[in-house]
């Protein structure tokens, strides 16, 4: 299912448990955390069995010689138990953390064919909020699997067990007394446990996603919310949200409160116990301080002991969010997304800045012949039949209403989603090349270009990261921008948190500044004029044809513009109407000409 970084992967049989597993790290780096772990224990028991044997033994006013051993065991045990204890968390986490790294990057290369578009349809359609909790908060609740599930219950075995065999070689019967009273306190803890705190444990995986979905919800449409006088609404469902939340980590609290109470009491009956089998054992082989040792064992191994029903409360938690994060990367990729061909073609690199993997671009650039493609998760296809064929050069406006499958083919064109038929670039096919090849000659301008919270350079960078500022206030001045940066301060003037500070002509104009600077061959523009004032658009529309589609020579791009709205005839070579009624096209360009199909 995943591959990571170390070479681990998840079997795609049993998503939540291959994600568990992955989550576990390997013996190698895992088992010296527990054998630090299991030190540590042993250390606090034999300190307190060391301590009671001398104070006890102390009483009786022995020479000091008969107390040396004793003494320098206390010191022992007492730097051992640190000591233990520091190396076993230094240990522990640094295993867990690197296997969490490991899953992480698993998560995120199974994420990456999806991406967008198979997103959609991902996480049982939660939204945008509960997914992003569960590829941080669910991923990060997954690094307990190791430190609060499998290390404590492991340790507190071997230390029960251990403990046990020593307390049996002082007095058989108080061994036994320990072992019942342990089987005793488990069983009641976890049956506790479970029943307080068992449906809440398994709901704070989801809870915390619902929180989160509500919140991002909250925040990202504030500005709604307040026109329309709906935010006590809004703020209401974040308090339910949180309402539940809070109650079912209240149960969680509730339910460990109530097992260490458990467990204190059957401490102290256990220990009771050892001093009912051992007062009539004292003079019968059994000396005074042995006798204050059995007591007391118990209540240092009770403490270790502590940790495995939580452990278990903690793996009910730890499931929830495995199936969480399994759900949001589903074993298959859906037929509608693309995937990597076993061995991509490549040709000549392009001119596309650092885009190495490309193919040499012939005329005609792009051929459809029959193409169709569908979303994930529907039934029909968005658009069927389409033939269409683009030359170096070529400005082609497609039309249609909503509905008729624009974003569809645009998101074809850069191989966002797999098709029928036959699309070939350069004349080769492109399921035969790798996306990186496809994307560094089918660029793509959305409908609403986002923007990063950083300054204008930042946002222009990414697109042509080795540019220099001549360069970038250059490419500015070609969409007509430059007054406008100069105006805001400069490059470093800031954008807004997803070009809050940027209108939306402006955001379009600096969507193609970036294609500019990728230096595609084929432009894709989707709705470039929809979050445009009408009187604009026009001028707009004219302005990105005109820089888009160069002058002559290498400078010429072919331009496709995606657009609801009319299209000047001046502007292009060519349109092409899509239809909603049968999701068919008209006639291809080749065909006779038409009144919504013809060259100019």
């Amino acid at each position: 299912m995943f591959e990571t970084t170390s070479d681990t992967r998840l079997s795609a049989e049993s998503p939540t448990g291959a994600v568990l597993r992955l989550a576990q790290p390997p013996l190698r780096r895992f088992m010296p955390g527990v054998f630090f772990g299991v030190i540590s224990a042993l250390s606090s028991v034999g300190l307190l069995a060391t301590s009671a044997w001398l104070i006890t033994r102390a009483a009786e006013h022995p020479p000091i010689l008969f107390l040396g051993a004793a003494i320098v065991g206390v010191r022992a045990f007492a730097l051992l138990r640190a000591t233990a204890r520091y190396d076993e968390r230094l240990s522990s986490h640094d295993a867990a953390f690197r296997q969490l790294s490991a899953l992480r990057v698993g998560i995120y290369r199974r994420l990456v064919p999806l991406a967008p578009d198979g997103l959609r349809g991902s996480a049982g359609g939660a939204g945008r909020g509960d997914l992003l909790a569960r590829l941080v908060n669910d991923v990060d609740e997954l690094q307990n699997m190791p430190l609060r599930v499998v290390q404590p219950l492991l340790v507190t075995v071997v230390t029960a067990v251990l403990s046990v065999v020593g307390v049996s070689i002082v007095l058989p019967s108080a061994g036994v007394a320990l072992a019942v009273a342990l089987l005793l306190a488990f069983g009641a803890a976890t049956l506790v446990q479970s029943a307080i705190a068992g449906r809440a444990e398994r709901s704070i995986a989801p809870l915390r996603g619902a929180l989160a979905d509500q919140l991002l919800d909250y925040v990202s449409n504030i500005d709604v919310l307040v026109a329309f006088d709906a935010l006590p609404g809004r703020i209401a469902r974040v308090e339910a949200a949180d309402h539940r939340l809070r109650v079912a980590t209240l149960a969680c609290a509730g339910a460990a409160g109530a097992t260490s109470a458990i467990l204190a009491a059957l401490a102290t009956l256990a220990s009771a116990a050892a001093l009912l089998v051992g007062v009539p054992a004292l003079g019968h082989g059994l000396e005074g301080p042995a006798l204050t040792v059995i007591a007391l064992i118990p209540l240092a191994v009770f403490e270790v002991v502590a940790s495995a029903p939580l452990a278990l409360g903690a793996f009910r938690q730890v499931h929830a969010s495995a199936r969480r994060v399994a759900e949001a990367t589903p074993v298959s990729i859906p037929t509608e997304i693309p995937t990597e061909p076993a061995a991509p073609r490549s040709g000549r690199a392009s001119q596309a800045g650092t885009r190495a993997e490309t193919v040499q671009v012939t005329v005609p650039v792009l051929q459809l012949t029959g193409v169709g493609a569908g979303w994930p998760g529907e039934s029909s296809l968005a658009f069927s039949g389409l033939d269409l064929s683009l030359s170096r050069g070529d400005r082609v406006v497609v039309e249609g209403a909503s509905g008729s499958g624009k974003t569809t083919l645009a998101h074809v064109l850069v191989r966002f989603l797999d098709y029928t038929g036959s699309y070939r670039i350069g004349g080769i096919e492109a399921r035969q090349l790798s996306a990186d090849s496809v994307r560094a000659i089918v660029g793509l301008c959305e409908q609403s270009p986002y923007l990063f919270d950083e300054d204008i350079r930042q946002n222009l960078l990414f697109a042509h990261d080795s540019a220099t500022d001549e360069q970038l206030v250059a490419v500015l001045a070609r969409v007509g921008l430059a007054d406008w940066m100069r105006e805001r301060g400069g490059l470093s003037a800031r954008v807004g948190d997803g070009g809050d500070l940027v209108s939306g002509g402006q955001a379009q104009r600096l969507a193609l500044a970036r294609a500019l600077l990728a230096n595609f061959p084929v432009i894709v523009f989707d709705e470039p004029t929809a979050n445009v004032d009408p009187e604009l658009a026009t001028q707009l529309m004219r302005d990105i044809l005109a820089v888009a589609g160069g002058v002559s020579g290498d400078d010429q791009r072919t331009v496709i513009v995606i657009s609801h709205t009319p299209v000047p005839a001046d502007l292009v070579s060519y349109r092409v109407r899509l239809a909603t009624s049968d999701r068919t096209f008209p006639a291809s360009p080749a065909s006779p000409p038409s009144a919504e199909n013809d060259r100019h």
